[in-house]
């Protein structure tokens, strides 16, 4: 009867046991059909395919540029978590925050933000810091330490200089050796 019905009636279903002969309905083929990647082991087709039709992707034109490749992908700290393991006076570099187990690598940029407060006088060694980390950490008697920042044209001059001297080198090089 409907009310004499567990939980458990129906939860374990019997598996399809295909590939046992043709009077058991599901022989040869092993409902799978005829021939094609579907019906093949391993088969299947990856995400976006079309089959023979030009797949949208090559279809749509290709416009424009954006900076995705070119991101700074920072490693955030708050301040609450240096608040939480840093004691006073102490120095906060990455490779400290790597030891306190805040950031995983020590090679990426670090970046503090302002969320939680700070009362602990603290020297930050950090890549960025955001304007209310700053002076959170400021007003608690710290100083913060950044990276000298290069700009974009000053770069550019460094690496063409660079090349120049390079070229120069080889051009000398050649000429002693010619």
């Amino acid at each position: 009867m409907i009310d004499q019905i567990t939980h458990a009636a129906g939860a374990d279903k019997r598996r399809k046991r295909v590939g046992r002969g043709e009077s058991s309905g599901h022989g040869k083929t092993c409902c799978r059909g005829n021939k094609g990647c579907q019906s093949r082991a391993g088969g299947g087709t990856r995400p976006l395919h079309e089959g023979g039709q030009m797949p949208i992707f090559r279809r749509l034109p290709k416009r424009g540029f954006n900076n995705y490749n070119f991101r700074t992908e920072y490693q955030v700290v708050n301040l609450d978590a240096l608040e939480a393991r840093f004691a006073a006076g102490q120095n906060v570099d990455a490779a400290a925050l790597k030891q306190a187990g805040l950031i995983g690598s020590t090679t990426a940029p670090v970046k503090v933000l302002g969320t939680g407060k700070l009362s602990k006088q603290l020297v930050l060694a950090v890549d960025a810091i955001s304007g209310s980390a700053k002076e959170a950490v400021e007003k608690a008697g710290g100083t913060v330490k950044l990276p000298e920042q290069i700009s974009a044209a000053e770069k550019a001059k460094a690496k063409r200089n660079v090349a120049k001297k390079l070229r120069a080198s080889k051009l000398a090089g050649a000429g002693a050796n010619g």
